[in-house]
């Protein structure tokens, strides 16, 4: 059954588009208009490495079964579709067009799958260790999540990492670690039916026979995609300095103890939420992976553009350690360094 879905953001949600047209779906990306322009007249491009192969494929939407079109917000009729993707950095849903557009998808019930780094409000909502805290603050703005049922939202670990090449157009994006989403389940059964539904024709995507990376992989835990915080805390929040940003290989392996104190009391954290230790990722796992990510973060990078915000998963997991009595003096000393930054962007703007 062919599904139609919506995906919040053209850059990262253009690989989980691309594999959702592989399998036969329909998407339409939602962005500024002149790269909904763009993206109309030549279709999208996400470049994979495959395994055993020395060089990224260039994947065109062109080329494969589903269909994609793009549109800005204003635009989009959301009684089409079956499921929305929230592929935006959190900051970007307090933009006026794009909050009419929650306004809109909240009152329709539409299942939302998240892949953003910051797990949306109303999924907090769904740990009850997390329902009664006060975590709004972690948000630019947490009114935007005030409409949306907890069921009605999942999350998705976004572990693939992938960016759009600086000289390139707005359609074109690389994959640089080609891992897979990891999604929590949804409360109601159908809508969790379709997700899993999902997960099978994407995983059963092949091109010229060979098996092709990034998967969507829906498990029955709430906890799966929070294991995705240790990375960041560890590495990619860590890429800002208050000099020049530095890569993720660098934020992990200049001090490569401290950085495992901190992996394994957010490891913990986790833990005591509810998580099991089978769904965490080992430490020297996420370090080898690490040695390979030579860029700083999109956090890091956006701070260093001027941007006045960003998602602040950093902010989050201190608000939760403190809450628990759990706190961490280097988390809160990267929520400071961050702060710092950020402070420093409004002020000097």
């Amino acid at each position: 059954m062919t599904r139609k879905i919506l995906i919040l953001g053209a850059s990262y949600g253009s690989l989980l588009g691309t594999k959702l047209l592989m399998a036969g779906h329909d998407v339409t990306l939602v962005c500024r208009e002149k790269t909904a322009a763009l993206i109309n007249r030549e279709g999208t491009e996400v470049r994979i490495q495959l395994r055993g192969e020395p060089t990224h494929r260039a994947i065109h939407s062109r080329d494969l079964p589903g269909t994609v079109d793009a549109m800005p917000p204003q635009d989009v009729d959301v009684s089409r579709y079956d499921l929305v993707c929230l592929a935006m950095q959190e900051p970007q849903y307090t933009n006026h067009t794009i909050r009419m557009l929650m306004v809109k998808i909240a009152a329709a019930r539409l299942p939302c799958l998240s892949i953003m780094n910051m797990p949306p409000l109303p999924y907090l909502k769904r740990i009850p260790s997390l329902a009664e805290m006060n975590l709004e603050d972690a948000y630019t703005n947490a009114l935007v999540w005030e409409r949306f049922e907890p069921g009605l939202i999942s999350l998705c670990s976004p572990d693939p990492q992938a960016f759009r090449p600086p000289e390139e157009g707005a359609n074109v994006l690389h994959v640089g670690l080609p891992t897979n989403f990891k999604a929590a389940p949804f409360a109601d059964p159908a809508h969790d039916a379709m997700l899993r539904q999902l997960d099978a024709d994407i995983s059963a995507v092949t091109l010229d026979g060979q098996d092709v990376p990034v998967k969507l992989k829906v498990f029955d835990s709430l906890y799966v995609p929070l294991a995705k915080w240790s990375m960041l805390l560890t590495g990619n929040y860590r890429c800002i300095t208050p000099g020049e940003p530095r890569s993720i290989r660098d934020a992990v392996h200049s001090d490569i103890a401290l950085s495992r104190s901190i992996y394994e009391h957010v490891d913990a954290l986790v833990l005591r939420l509810g998580g099991d230790p089978a769904d965490q990722v080992p430490f020297e796992k996420y370090a080898k992976a690490a040695e390979s990510l030579l860029k700083p973060s999109s956090a890091a990078r956006a701070v260093a553009a001027g941007a006045p915000f960003i998602e602040r998963v950093d902010l989050l997991v201190k608000l939760i350690s403190h809450q628990l009595g759990m706190p961490n003096a280097e988390i809160d000393r990267t929520v400071e360094i961050v702060d710092g930054q950020l402070n420093e962007r409004i002020v000097g703007g």
